[in-house]
């Protein structure tokens, strides 16, 4: 089954769930030569919120992947508080859910690390690169992504081989994004 990043978050998006994109998506986002298998959000972990993803993937067959019984999701309000994340396996691929993300804490400060660009479901475009701030404009969609620099936070506490590989690149990336230091020639 293919990964159809962007027909997920089209779904969670109409559904109006307040989320950051993070993960392997935010490194290919921000440039990232990194094949991902996944989609991973952070979100508030809150019935309110819980049942926009359940509604956002209700007829994508989906299922906790990470339980033995690959059981159906299938919220209740007592199941609702006491998840802290959701691994989902749907028609559409996979989707992580995570109520806080190693480095950086729960969504509250997520959302403080993060920015809102805007692009379209297809091809990412990148049309302004100033500081670190990147905006990509497009019909489609607006989002929030980590900014590169909690992205390369969370990658170095998370520590794996491919994590680190892409904390590499993601330097390497930031680097080239800075603004040149402008000097005075008079002095």
């Amino acid at each position: 089954m293919a990964q159809n990043d962007q027909a997920l978050l089209r779904r969670l998006s109409e559904q109006g769930l307040d989320f950051v994109i993070i993960g392997g998506v935010c490194c290919v986002f921000y440039g990232v030569a990194l094949a991902t298998f996944d989609l991973d959000i952070c979100c508030r972990f809150d019935e309110l919120n819980l049942r926009k993803v359940e509604r956002a993937v209700h007829d994508l067959h989906s299922f906790h992947r990470l339980t033995a019984e690959k059981l159906p999701l299938e919220l209740t309000a007592e199941l609702c508080s006491r998840l802290e994340n959701l691994y989902l396996q749907t028609d559409l691929g996979k989707l992580d859910c995570l109520s806080e993300i190693a480095g950086i804490g729960g969504y509250e400060e997520v959302v403080r690390h993060s920015q809102v660009a805007k692009f379209s479901y297809g091809e990412f475009r990148f049309l302004t690169i100033s500081a670190l701030i990147i905006t990509k404009e497009a019909a489609g969609g607006e989002f929030r992504f980590l900014t590169i620099s909690a992205l390369i936070i969370t990658k170095e506490a998370a520590g794996r081989e491919r994590d680190l590989l892409a904390v590499r690149q993601l330097r390497a990336i930031q680097e080239k994004t800075r603004p040149s230091e402008i000097t005075d020639p008079q002095s």
